[in-house]
């Protein structure tokens, strides 16, 4: 399969995680699937603002990005992360390499629109396009692209872009077959309990709800956008989970039911749940 893997920028902070999940990438790898891997960073990047006496400010969960920040997001995101995250999939036995946006236009974009103006958060973007030839360059030659956050505008300048975005959009101009988010919570939660599926016209009223907030409604909407876009499947996994990631996708190989004990997290489906099916997996029903 052709998956996209959104790598947590918290799941870059603990190292035990990060060598777990590069030895599964390596492992799906060598089973023959093309695999992008986009990452964040964001507690990180701030850390480095912070450090660097930057203020950071957010809008609708956007960060505004000066040039001083775009020029930070660069040096974390395309620089320290990047190299590690690859070097770490290398050394689990999988050759990868670091890329950014301005490799070869790899990957395109625009200055977001917000308050119906284009640019007011400065130089935060959305992807416009991605250079296909080059990522299959790479898989022909069994190696895994690691891409950070980043896309080049028209007017040469490099957008900082929200990483569950680039994600989602990434999987549907390549017409991947999944996409995967890993995270550090063990999926969407309602209070404690995981919810094993979602459908996309659940996610208005989980947001509307209060039900998920913050970050996770950008994966939802994420998710959305790449299933609707034809991506056939998205999974919220929890990078902590040993062997998560594996799961996942052999779930999606093997066409296993959303709602199944054997993979953990959440599964987001274009179509809607069936009632009876959903009543069947509810914790009410699995108390009687």
């Amino acid at each position: 399969m052709k998956i996209i893997i959104k790598f947590a920028g918290a799941l870059l902070e603990d190292k035990g995680t990060v060598q777990s999940l590069a030895g599964q990438i390596a492992s799906l790898a060598a089973e023959g699937h093309e695999i992008l891997v986009v990452h964040g960073g964001g507690r990180i990047f701030t850390a480095t603002l912070k450090r660097f006496g930057i203020e950071s400010k957010f809008v609708a969960g956007l960060r505004v990005t000066d040039y001083q920040t775009r020029d930070v997001a660069v040096m974390v995101f395309a620089g320290l992360l990047n190299k590690q995250l690859a070097a770490a999939i290398s050394a689990a036995g999988q050759p990868a390499v670091g890329i950014s946006a301005a490799d070869a236009e790899c990957f395109r974009a625009e200055p977001l629109v917000h308050n119906d103006v284009q640019g007011s958060l400065g130089y935060v973007g959305y992807l416009t396009g991605v250079n296909a030839k080059l990522l299959e360059t790479f898989w022909a030659a069994s190696i895994v692209p690691v891409a950070a956050c980043l896309g080049l505008g028209s007017d040469g300048e490099l957008y900082n872009i929200n990483a569950d975005h680039m994600a989602a959009a990434c999987a549907e101009y390549l017409q991947a077959d999944h996409l995967i988010y890993l995270t550090d919570v063990q999926g969407v939660l309602d209070g404690e309990r995981i919810l094993s599926g979602i459908a996309c016209d659940e996610i208005g009223d989980l947001v509307q709800r209060k039900i998920v907030s913050g970050g996770m409604v950008l994966k939802l909407e994420a998710a959305k956008r790449a299933l609707e876009g034809g991506v056939r499947g998205v999974h919220i996994v929890g990078g902590s989970v040993p062997g998560g990631l594996l799961a996942a996708v052999h779930a999606a190989q093997s066409g296993m039911p959303v709602f199944s004990d054997e993979v953990s997290g959440t599964r987001v489906v274009r179509e809607p749940i069936a009632v009876d099916v959903r009543m069947a997996h509810s914790p009410a029903h699995s108390a009687a």
